[in-house]
């Protein structure tokens, strides 16, 4: 079952999709793992050819309860994207657990941020800053916001923010404010303040976020002191995992990843009892 809702940030209504795992029809009273999915820039909850509209139903079908939403000024949420910065999108992320945890039904301590590209930094930087957050899944995720996001929309955009205090990308109304918060965030550098599992994947054919990040990323999360960290490159995948056996592989090494973490922590509970 899934339905929409709103959840309210600030002064700003934030458009969401709840997924509840099948036959479960809403929250029961066994505990369920919560998976928070998000999208990466100027995009949206439903994701590029519905990347993650069918994640969250696979998700749902394998017991996990999901909220993908849109951030503000996306999709159908309030706001304008370019008035809101990497800080603002950690906060409404925020706010979505807030909610998400705020279900009786949800165990605090199976909590999953799962983001691509632009979220996966966000995602990153949201669980060096919430201990809730006890997981993530990174889908090609962008370790450099600001080179990364100059890369996609073109130096002239930059420039004329500068110059003119706006610029408008594909009907997006970016301001420079949006590219100084990419400035602030360097997420190699705040990676080994998350101590949960991480499972990354990337497409070695990406040509929007190159797949040598996730490398990196992996050895980075590894000389943490505590929390593992899994990956999986995907041969010839692109940015967006277009391709169905592409998007097949992403999902079952995702679920593989995620029943494995799951059980790891299972037996950690038992153990420590």
């Amino acid at each position: 079952m899934e339905r929409p809702l709103t959840i309210r940030h600030e002064n700003l209504n934030l458009t969401a999709t709840i997924h509840y795992p099948v036959n479960d029809g809403g929250c029961s009273e066994k505990k369920m793992p919560l998976v928070v999915i998000c999208h990466g820039f100027i995009g949206s909850r439903v994701g590029v050819d519905r990347l993650f509209l069918l994640a969250s139903r696979e998700l749902a079908s394998r017991g996990f309860l999901v909220i993908r939403f849109d951030y503000a000024g996306c999709g159908e949420s309030d706001g304008v994207y370019g008035e809101n910065g990497l800080d603002s999108m950690i906060a409404q992320t925020r706010a979505v657990l807030d909610y998400g945890l705020s279900l009786d039904c949800i165990d605090p301590l199976r909590v999953t941020l799962l983001g691509h590209s632009l979220g996966g930094a966000v995602a990153l930087l949201t669980g060096t800053k919430d201990r809730r957050v006890k997981s993530l899944a990174l889908w090609s995720p962008v370790a450099h916001p600001f080179n990364d996001i100059l890369k996609i929309v073109g130096r002239d955009v930059y420039d004329e923010t500068i110059k003119k205090g706006y610029a408008d990308y594909l009907g997006y109304k970016l301001k420079p404010e949006f590219f100084e918060s990419l400035q602030q965030h360097q997420p190699f550098q705040e990676a080994p303040k998350f101590h949960g599992d991480v499972f990354i994947a990337h497409g070695t054919s990406d040509d929007t976020i190159p797949a040598d990040y996730s490398f990196l990323l992996e050895k980075t999360f590894w000389l943490r002191g505590e929390g593992r960290c899994d990956k999986n490159i995907l041969f010839q995948a692109d940015h967006t995992y277009s391709k169905g056996a592409h998007k097949r592989e992403l999902y079952q090494s995702t679920f593989e990843w995620l029943a494995s973490h799951e059980k790891r922590q299972q037996d950690w509970q038992h153990w420590s009892i």
